[in-house]
């Protein structure tokens, strides 16, 4: 009755939760939404016996404004995995190729064999880095989409311009590159590619950014995508209508209206990413997390859990801890140390 291969899939699981713990398992943000944010989201909520405007258009034009991109030029979307699923079947057909540097983002893999596509993962280099070499090495003729997260999530490592720009030189240019910079914000690299300026060099680059993590609005379910036209029309082919919400789409647009005093917020957060990173001897992260390879990662999980707090894990790879603001970094390391997890 149902597709033979749906016991293949990947199966994507959100981070833990449990209800006296602290959670630090989903990169999310501490802070909730404030007063004006709300505001915006409930006089929204007056309307909703009636359809929301097709294509967030206030939304994208106070991203046009935010971002200095004409409108034709970007997608909103109910989030970024509904682009990242859109941007497949866009690109795929049953049998074809995505290349996916890995570990990376687990859903990936998982949109990509919903499409009938076969995700292709390449290792990451020795420090955790996604190998460009290797993702060009991997290129066949079945070829269609090749994804990069940057920062790299759970590695936090960054690309540098220069090495995309000469990776984008050397790709076919009927290949598309989907570069999620989900954590963008929290990216203080000095050199690292910015997808609404390289996607006017590359017409097969697509980027794809979120509301969810540094702008706060993880369950509102906002994103937004910005290319050339052609990939754009496709993702709005493509797409569901209708999937972002008014309250969303207002939020949202209040929250670009106040984004000095939230990125006041990602600095403290990456005041405390640094901390963290410093305290564990762990290599510096670009996102709003601290990756942490451990081959005992099951035991880390366990006695920190024992402690107060959910970490992420995975595998036998690795923990990744999402950062916060100072209190509760402060209670996580006191945690750490309770626990007498030993150096790695």
């Amino acid at each position: 009755m149902l597709r033979s291969d749906l016991s293949s899939f990947p199966e994507y699981k959100v981070g833990k939760d449990y209800p006296d713990a602290l959670k630090l398992s989903s990169n999310e943000v501490a802070f909730s939404p404030s007063e004006n944010i709300i505001a915006a989201a409930a006089d929204a909520a007056r309307t909703t016996n009636r359809y929301q405007q097709p294509g967030s258009p206030e939304l994208t034009n106070a991203l046009c404004n935010y971002l200095d991109v004409p409108a034709d030029n970007i997608f909103v979307s109910a989030g970024s995995t509904p682009i990242l699923q859109a941007t497949i079947l866009a690109c795929c057909q049953t049998g074809d190729e995505v290349i996916v540097p890995w570990r990376s983002f687990e859903a990936y893999p998982l949109y990509v064999r919903m499409a009938g596509a076969v995700p292709v993962l390449t290792p990451l280099t020795a420090d955790y880095r996604v190998d460009l070499d290797a993702a060009l090495e991997a290129l066949t003729d079945k070829t269609k989409l090749i994804i990069l997260c940057n920062p790299n999530n759970p590695t936090g490592t960054v690309i540098t311009r220069t090495e995309f720009r000469d990776f984008m030189d050397r790709v076919p240019k009927d290949v598309v590159v989907l570069l999620d910079e989900a954590y963008w914000e929290y990216n203080d690299a000095p050199d690292t590619p910015d997808s609404t300026e390289e996607y006017l060099r590359y017409p097969n680059l697509l980027g794809v950014r979120t509301f969810s993590k540094a702008w706060g609005l993880a369950g509102m379910r906002v994103g937004y995508a910005v290319a050339g036209p052609e990939i754009i029309n496709a993702l709005r082919l493509l797409s569901l209508p209708l999937t972002v919400t008014a309250m969303a789409e207002m939020a949202a647009v209040e929250v670009l209206k106040h984004q000095d005093e939230l990125l006041d917020a990602v600095a403290t957060t990456k005041a405390q990413r640094d901390r963290v990173a410093e305290a564990l001897g762990a290599e510096k992260s670009y996102g709003n997390f601290v990756w942490l390879p451990r081959g005992d990662a099951a035991e880390v999980e366990k006695k920190i859990l024992d402690e107060g707090v959910v970490i992420r894990r995975y595998l036998d790879e690795g923990v990744r801890v999402s950062i916060t603001n100072e209190q509760e970094t402060t209670q996580f390391l006191e945690a750490w140390e309770r626990a007498g997890i030993q150096p790695w």
